[in-house]
């Protein structure tokens, strides 16, 4: 089982607008900034007290980057909120990478949609419910 999932980011201000935006119509806020030496470092996201997804400059210092062919996707209740994250991240700067709608090469009701942030991490909002 799968504990949590980090990823780098270049610009921590501009990368925490786009995913407290983006990630909020999922259910999912900021539960635990990390700072060290009064600078944020690093953001957890998830529901309660327990995160599930994080955000962080990279530790060794050098650019942050992500692996082609690689994505996360964040699972959706329904087909308006993968709709609100997609409209919310393009909102906050995100790029358009498969606009919503139906994926019926996965399944019938997989419904989704890809952006990528400023530093080109491929995220993914989906819902597997009928409408």
């Amino acid at each position: 089982m799968i504990d949590h999932v980090s990823i780098g980011v270049s610009n921590m201000a501009r990368a925490k607008a786009f995913y407290d935006a983006a990630l909020a119509p999922l259910g999912l806020e900021p539960v635990m900034p990390v700072e060290i030496g009064g600078r944020l470092v690093g953001v957890g996201y998830g529901t309660g007290q327990k995160p599930v997804f994080w955000i962080q400059l990279p530790v060794n210092g050098r650019p942050a980057s992500f692996g082609n062919g690689a994505h996360i996707a964040f699972n959706a209740q329904t087909r308006a909120a993968v709709d609100a994250f997609y409209l919310a991240a393009l909102d906050q700067g995100g790029v358009e990478d498969g606009s919503p709608g139906l994926r019926s090469e996965y399944h019938p009701n997989y419904y989704a949609a890809f952006v990528r942030d400023a530093d080109g991490s491929k995220i993914e909002a989906v819902c597997h419910s009928a409408e």
